[in-house]
């Protein structure tokens, strides 16, 4: 299991992705955490320090579903260069990752 960490420029922004990738059965949930301030460099290249709000998107998945996942993101993002990066997890309970993997499965029951 990871958790993959993606700033988005908003909760719209970031609702509409994740509803996305659970449409296509990528994920089972997401969270969304409405409100960060982020500074970086920008433009990349540069000495030019950006300051903004931001909104990051939480996605629970499988290991194996960071690429599809990373493709469906830069699909949908606003950004030209989104953060999108995966943190593995080293625990979770048993009933938890049960259902995970049963939401991601081919044909989930209903």
């Amino acid at each position: 299991m990871i958790l993959i960490y993606i700033t988005c420029k908003s909760v719209a922004e970031a609702e509409k992705i994740g509803t996305h990738l659970m449409s296509k059965r990528l994920c089972p949930c997401f969270n969304v955490i409405p409100k960060i301030y982020a500074s970086s460099f920008w433009p990349p290249k540069t000495a030019e320090v950006e300051k903004s709000e931001e909104a990051v998107l939480l996605v629970k998945t499988l290991e194996e579903k960071f690429d599809a996942i990373e493709k469906e993101v830069c699909k949908l993002h606003s950004y030209d260069v989104p953060c999108i990066f995966a943190i593995p997890v080293v625990q979770v309970s048993t009933k938890y990752f049960q259902w995970l993997q049963g939401e991601l499965a081919e044909n989930p029951e209903k």
